[in-house]
């Protein structure tokens, strides 16, 4: 057994023989896979610590190196899979719970979103051409008016609650400073700025660098309170008060001590080297009456300026779950879904707690409606948003925005390799390691996501255009123009739509 373990490596390193042994490779691996032999100068390759975060493989001069799957395989079982036995066998030589980062990528439960389809315009209802007439995609979220008021002369007050403008309909999720580095931060805090959107601090604080952008900045207040103080809460467009997220329904937040220095201590407002755990339950919240009693807290701490949000992971009854939110005096109510990314989650929470964002969005919609009350709140729906179509879909299910996480990394470099809780990021995103937070550049990241922000924002008024339509308000709620393909009845009634062909 290599170093007492059964588990075989997941990668192998494969170096072609015109390798020029320039040691790039190992300065690029922050796992230390890449090694030089002290007696023959050859490079070689640690395949177990490879994670597959490529790396090694994008910065190699002569393009000598690939990373391949083990092709070595265990005898087959159709029962019992290879990821099954290895994940019994590292418990086993470990007794500790199986973390991972990233969404879950359990193929058991399906995505929706590929398997809805846009209605196009044809001869009876034309299509619109985005490039010669106007599309709006300016969207407000926040609070409804309760009522429409005029003065004498019969004009409009603006009797308006805050709201959040928004140019694009796409804002940035909640990663905690800790569990992201600094540059993520700042490199999501400058493309809001520019693209005129929003990012969310999570629940780690707001370092003081970035309070400059505090107009285009949501703060989250989580169960742990890191960070938060009446300066903070003055600082953001909107408060976020973090229930639950899609990764990990029912579970806090934890990050390890081993994390906690310098900026991060001080920004979350706690002693270096101790671990901050964010508590499962907010321990003044096990009521809706309790969440109306912060709601209204935080409206008073903030002068009544700042719009609040409630984010909750997508369950079974997340509609009566959103119901009650609405009834709380919260202003948005936040959606994460079951494949939601986070920096660290237990697996089989990760694999087998909450439902898909489509299914959950379509419900708390149709129940908000039913109960007369859908103007009262705005939607935020996050979970897997992987393109400009799934956000468009998202919308036209009731979502008046949607947030994405995973895929605003990949736009500043990741690669999925799910080592985010190792701190070993090699593209300095999930880390805190001065030298590797370095090869991310905050402007050059912050370049990247505007760019992907505004080709989503090309290809929603494509879609928009396509389906005759020339605004977001007017895509909102419009299941009529989905179809499903593939799906059964109790799926196609849940979303509220027809299958395709009808």
């Amino acid at each position: 057994m290599r170093n007492g373990s059964m588990i075989q490596p997941r990668f192998r390193v494969v170096r072609e023989s015109w390798c020029t042994s320039c040691g790039r490779c190992i300065r690029e691996c922050s796992f230390g896979v890449h090694t030089r032999d002290s007696r023959t100068n050859a490079l070689k390759a640690d395949s177990s610590k490879c994670v597959d975060c490529q790396r090694c493989v994008v910065f190699c001069p002569a393009d000598a190196l690939y990373i391949e799957e083990n092709p070595n395989r265990m005898h087959p079982s159709a029962m019992w899979g290879e990821d099954t036995r290895n994940e019994i066998y590292r418990q086993a030589e470990t007794g500790g719970v199986l973390l991972s980062s990233m969404g879950s990528p359990s193929g058991s439960v399906p995505r929706y979103f590929p398997r809805l389809l846009i209605n196009a315009s044809q001869v009876t209802n034309p299509s619109i051409d985005p490039l010669r007439e106007p599309m709006e995609t300016l969207t407000f979220i926040g609070r409804g008016p309760e009522s429409i008021e005029r003065d004498r002369d019969g004009k409009l007050r603006d009797n308006l609650p805050p709201h959040l403008e928004m140019k694009v309909p796409v804002m940035f999720a909640a990663m905690s400073y800790g569990a992201v580095s600094l540059s993520v931060h700042k490199a999501l805090a400058m493309a809001a700025e520019e693209l005129g959107t929003y990012w969310n601090t999570g629940e780690g604080g707001l370092h003081r660098d970035l309070y400059k952008y505090g107009k285009n900045t949501i703060v989250q207040v989580a169960s742990g309170r890191f960070g938060v103080h009446a300066d903070y809460l003055m600082a953001g467009a909107a408060v976020e008060i973090k229930i639950g997220q899609g990764a990990k329904p029912g579970i806090g937040g934890h990050l390890t001590g081993a994390k906690i220095k310098g900026d991060i201590a001080r920004t979350r407002m706690v002693p270096e080297g101790i671990d901050a755990i964010s508590p499962a339950p907010h321990h003044d919240i096990y009521s809706i009456e309790d969440l109306r009693q912060l709601v209204s807290m935080i409206k008073e701490a903030t002068d009544y300026t700042k719009p609040v949000i409630v984010k909750v992971a997508a369950v079974h009854n997340i509609a009566p779950i959103a119901s009650g939110i609405a009834r709380s005096g919260a202003d948005i109510i936040a959606i994460d879904g079951f494949r939601g990314g986070t920096g660290a989650a237990p697996v089989r929470i990760r694999d087998s707690a909450g439902i898909p964002l489509e299914l959950a969005l379509a419900a708390v919609d149709q129940r908000l409606r039913d109960e007369h009350i859908r103007s009262r709140v705005s939607i935020i729906a996050s979970g897997s948003i992987q393109s400009s179509s799934d956000a468009a879909k998202a919308i036209a299910l009731g979502a008046d925005a949607v947030s994405i996480g995973t895929a605003a990394l990949c736009a500043l470099g990741c690669h999925l390799c799910a080592a985010c809780h190792t701190g070993r990021c090699a593209w300095g995103i999930a880390t805190q390691d001065e030298e590797l937070e370095k090869r991310l550049d905050p402007e050059k990241g912050a370049e990247r996501l505007c760019n992907l922000i505004r080709a989503w924002k090309r290809e929603i008024e494509e879609i928009m255009g396509g389906m005759g339509i020339n605004s977001i308000e007017a895509l909102r709620g419009n299941r009529l123009a989905l179809r499903g393909a593939g799906l059964t009845q109790k799926e196609l009634d849940v979303l509220g739509i027809r299958h395709a062909g009808e």
